[in-house]
């Protein structure tokens, strides 16, 4: 997971699925340049981080143009010792998930759920495209430290607490 990186490839018919893993994840190596791993460093984050939170990234944002700043607050958080509370890693660790999170979900103790654990989780959720690895590595500059969906493909970022339990109100619980 992680690192069959999504392209377009042409296979001749009947090649072997070895061969089809094999071609995706040297494409991911060729896209994953040297720059993009000393950035990784300068970071403070290893590749494997990286295509974590770039996986992170990916499933959380519908519109392009905001990765990056989504990327600044899970930066943020992670820079605050805050969990990164993304709902696509709980559906990840989720057995057959039937598209509703559940509280008991949010507060299930299982590896991928950033409700419960603090950092990222073990390993990518979703194989990130080019651009969420741009912006896993370069987030923008920013003091939000939450964000939630508007329902329309795009988010409400917010600085803090009482701004976003007031996003969620307006956006998700439709008070």
């Amino acid at each position: 997971e992680g690192y069959l990186f999504p392209d377009t490839y042409y296979f001749p018919k009947g090649v072997g699925a070895e061969k089809i893993v094999t071609v995706m994840v040297r494409r991911f190596h060729s896209v994953f340049a040297t720059e993009w791993k000393k950035r990784a460093n300068e970071l403070g984050f290893s590749v494997h981080e990286i295509v974590t939170l770039a996986s992170i990234i990916e499933k959380e944002s519908g519109v392009p143009a905001e990765r990056a700043l989504i990327s600044s607050v899970f930066h943020n958080r992670l820079k605050k010792g805050m969990r990164l509370e993304s709902d696509p890693t709980v559906i990840y660790g989720i057995e057959g998930f039937n598209g509703n999170i559940t509280r008991s979900d949010l507060t299930a103790d299982r590896p991928y759920n950033t409700y419960r654990i603090r950092g990222l989780p073990p390993g990518p959720i979703a194989s990130p495209g080019v651009e969420s690895l741009k912006a896993a590595l370069f987030p923008v500059d920013s003091d939000y430290l939450y964000f939630v969906s508007k329902n329309d493909s795009t988010h409400q970022f917010s600085k803090n607490i009482i701004d976003h339990n007031r996003a969620v109100r307006k956006y998700q619980l439709n008070r």
